[in-house]
């Protein structure tokens, strides 16, 4: 079997190594860009996601260039602690959490790609231009970076902007926008808390996400991930979703200049930082189909969501690692990508829907709509098992609540 990846992002290098372990081998990854370069901010894998590249043999080199989560709390605009709870092994999982920087854990799967599948499974500057499927063979031909390219399946793990979406989709126009703009960045900080804490703050308007991505240096700083959002303004727009463009601090500080605790100050993280870029929160609407004869989607090219509660790259290593089994398994590609979607499309549509609620970031809203000063005690307006159930509920909806993650099958 032989089979052709769209993008070698965080999905697409995961998915050649997936299948490369389940013994498919004629794996090669069609990348647009002409160089991998290790870009972008950070992110949090799940224990789910941490568990399956275990299972790949990473979990060593990735626990090398990145911090263990061992907690989460949600704050309100005053500082006030609303929600609490440990997280990765600290909360009874076999596989921990880990917060990374991007480009960090890309250069680890591109890494073992070359490693394992060889130094030519990876094409740079090869952008998917068109493909089809052969009228005899029922194989697929595909068009990128001026060459034409042939396999038994064609995987899009093209990112929110994906082309072989695009081609599967016509007409489905830009990601959607909520109105939200978003501004994230990195910097070196002494840690805040304990250290190994990831912490979301402020109100139905404004939001603060940050976490350390390292331990500290000899100087007593960590590399610390933030991300800030607000509504946007009446006329306020922005251009199309890239993460890379760069923006200084000083055009967006101004909003955020109250979100200074005892215990952290936001401003002055975003005052210092390294690099900072905007971007628009969008997401894609969730599809009836991803499967097209020989041509499927994984990642964001086939649920793209907003970052809430840490899903995007932990529900694209899922996608490869059950793609990967399907195609082991079964006895034709069709029935193995039936099979994938049958499997993943209705759990991460689910969680898509989770997301434009907020997912468990919610509490934060309800916290500000029930009491904007502030309160005396989170149980005045909390009651009972409230904010348990939304944590747990969302763990569920996005399958790595610890019974899942610590008794159920690896994907």
């Amino acid at each position: 079997m032989s089979v052709l990846i769209a993008g070698a992002g965080i999905g697409g290098l995961a998915t050649a190594l997936s299948l490369h372990a389940a013994g498919i081998g004629g794996v090669r990854l069609l990348e647009a860009v002409p160089e991998i370069r290790p870009l972008g901010v950070g992110l949090n894998i799940l224990p789910n996601a941490v568990r399956e590249l275990d299972g790949l043999g990473l979990l060593e080199r990735l626990s090398a260039v990145s911090v263990p989560t061992g907690s989460l709390g949600y704050y309100n605009r005053h500082g006030q602690l609303i929600w609490h709870e440990p997280r990765g092994r600290a909360a009874g999982y076999h596989w921990p959490q880990l917060s990374i920087h991007r480009g960090a854990l890309q250069s680890v799967l591109a890494q073992a790609v070359r490693e394992r599948l060889g130094p030519e499974a990876i094409v740079t500057g090869a952008r998917v231009e068109r493909f089809g499927e052969l009228p005899v063979s029922g194989r697929v031909r595909v068009h990128a970076g001026g060459r034409d390219y042939e396999a038994d399946a064609l995987i899009g793990a093209d990112g929110i902007r994906s082309a072989v979406r695009a081609a599967l989709v016509p007409g489905e126009g830009p990601p959607p926008w909520n109105g939200l703009i978003v501004w994230r960045g990195t910097t070196w900080a002494p840690p805040f808390l304990d250290g190994h804490t990831m912490i979301i703050a402020g109100d139905d308007r404004r939001r603060a996400v940050i976490y350390p991505m390292s331990d500290p240096t000899t100087g007593g700083s960590v590399l610390m991930n933030w991300a800030v959002a607000r509504a946007a303004r009446p006329g306020e727009e922005f251009a199309p979703a890239d993460w890379n463009r760069a923006v200084p601090p000083r055009e967006f500080l101004a909003d955020f200049a109250d979100l200074a605790f005892d215990w952290l100050d936001v401003p002055a993280l975003i005052r210092t930082a390294d690099e900072a870029y905007v971007y628009p929160m969008v997401d894609r609407d969730p599809l009836p189909r991803w499967t097209h004869g020989p041509v499927t989607l994984l990642g964001d090219a086939a649920h793209a969501m907003y970052p809430m509660g840490s899903n995007g790259a932990t529900q694209s290593i899922v996608d490869a690692r059950a793609l990967a089994r399907h195609l082991a398994a079964a006895g034709g590609v069709r029935e193995a990508l039936a099979g994938y979607e049958r499997e993943r499309l209705p759990a991460v549509t689910r969680v898509q829907h989770s997301t434009r609620r907020r997912g468990p970031e919610v509490v934060i809203d309800l916290a500000h709509q029930r009491a904007p000063g502030g309160f005396r005690s989170v149980r005045d307006i909390f009651p009972g098992t409230e904010l348990r159930d939304i944590s747990e509920e969302f763990a569920r909806t996005g399958g790595f609540d610890t019974a899942t993650v610590n008794e159920g099958a690896s994907r």
